[in-house]
């Protein structure tokens, strides 16, 4: 009876010992998506607000229980994570389901998955242990790096072939900022950098597709297509600027009620709190993510082990590229591509992994006295 009242009064302080700023954070975030997705939609529940708010309350629950789990599990399962999700996308090329001329999705029954959002916090996982794992004196070492670029180049590919040209130069980026974080030469930046001005003319040509072209293009001249190519990012600045300062109201927006911008409880969401909440509203919004990046980054200086810390900051890159990169499509700042605003937009498979990689982070902070093998 004793050691049992332990046990529970053991996991009673593990769960007050949670920093609990990140999942309030999170929480506010997907009120605000189940809000948002209520607006587009009409006011009506049951197209996808009364489904988000059901997924972001599974996710919560998902998130703790990862937090709780000890982190030297999560160090254990990062290379079968990383592989797991390499057999997904696999499986995507196989038996993959088309959407809108895409194939990006697993349909599993009763669920539909994106194996691409899944191997995001697996790249991570892996990069992190692999890190952690190679002595620190081989970091900038051409074999230490080939390492790292095969398990970020392999998922890339895999994407690439989907295609998915956003998702895979996030994959892309979120490993180039983890192999920089992991302490490489400024020497190898510097080569990498010179070899990646070079091939952009090289990927423009042969590695591009004609409506990545043209969405290139459009970004940088968008009178070129106005009911084509131009026509998303046309109506999303119409409706933020049509919100003003303030905003026109909940459930008012003229532009949300035309249908005017497509994909408005998805990708382009956050014309709809824009239009309702105005430029007061954007910033309010801007301002919650910038919160959240900062809490996270704050775990991250809190942990001591090499593992942690670069868990928590690629899982925190992966979060600001999502958000930077959505909110600066809409406003036009960056070419239009499928990436949805976390815990905002409406996606099943994102709300998983991104509250899913919130417990991570929290199972790594939580975790940082726990002892992880370090080769030295």
């Amino acid at each position: 009876m004793t050691a049992r009242f332990e046990e529970v009064d053991g996991f009673g302080n593990k769960l007050y010992q949670i920093n609990w700023l990140l999942p309030v954070l999170a929480g506010l975030l997907g009120v605000v998506g189940v809000l948002a997705i209520l607006s587009a939609t009409n006011g009506i529940w049951s197209q996808g607000a009364m489904q988000h708010g059901v997924r972001i309350a599974f996710a919560f629950i998902i998130m703790i229980c990862v937090a709780m789990t000890n982190i030297r599990v999560w160090y254990t399962l990062a290379y079968p994570a990383y592989f797991g999700a390499l057999l997904l996308l696999l499986g995507v090329e196989l038996f993959g389901v088309n959407v809108n001329g895409s194939v990006r999705w697993l349909d599993l029954g009763p669920i539909r998955i994106q194996p691409s959002e899944l191997v995001k916090p697996a790249i991570v996982l892996a990069l992190a242990r692999y890190y952690h794992d190679l002595p620190s004196w081989r970091v900038s070492d051409p074999f230490g790096l080939l390492g790292a670029l095969l398990l970020v180049a392999v998922p890339m590919a895999l994407v690439l072939r989907q295609p998915d040209l956003g998702t895979s130069l996030l994959i892309c980026a979120t490993g180039a900022a983890l192999i920089f974080l992991a302490g490489v030469s400024w020497r190898v930046i510097t080569l990498a950098s010179i070899l990646a001005a070079i091939s952009v003319p090289i990927v423009w040509q042969f590695g591009l597709r004609d409506y990545q072209r043209e969405r290139v293009l459009t970004f940088f001249d968008p009178s070129r297509d106005p009911a084509g190519a131009s026509y998303h990012i046309t109506q999303s600045k119409i409706a933020l600027g049509s919100g003003g300062l303030s905003g026109k109201g909940y459930l008012q927006g003229t532009q949300r009620q035309g249908g005017y911008v497509p994909e408005n409880r998805t990708d382009f969401i956050s014309t709809v709190i824009g239009e309702e909440f105005g430029f007061i509203g954007s910033l309010a919004l801007m301002g919650l993510y910038i919160a959240v990046i900062a809490a996270c980054i704050r775990l991250s200086m809190q942990c001591k082990a090499v593992f942690s810390r670069l868990l928590i900051l690629g899982l925190s890159t992966t979060f600001a590229l999502y958000t930077f990169i959505n909110l600066g499509m809409v406003m036009g700042l960056v070419p239009v591509v499928g990436v949805p605003l976390p815990l905002v937009s409406y996606g099943g498979t994102v709300v998983l992994v991104v509250m899913g990689g919130f417990g991570l982070m929290l199972s790594a902070h939580l975790h940082t006295g726990t002892q992880l093998p370090r080769s030295d």
